[in-house]
């Protein structure tokens, strides 16, 4: 169960920061300036992190 909901949390992570890059490249509505450009990379590296982590660890 662990391995299932650390796999949502990097999905909701990646997505996450796939709409705030498309928000700075004015492709969906903007979030305001609370968000700097970079923020997506703050999100989708860990989210990514987390799922190919998890994808080698699946073994028991």
């Amino acid at each position: 169960m662990k391995s299932k909901t650390s796999r949502t949390g990097g999905i909701v992570l990646v997505a996450l920061g796939v709409y705030f890059l498309l928000s700075n490249h004015g492709l969906v509505p903007p979030l305001g300036q609370l968000l700097d450009k970079w923020w997506p990379l703050f999100m989708i590296v860990p989210g990514a992190v987390i799922l190919l982590g998890r994808s080698g660890t699946s073994r028991s």
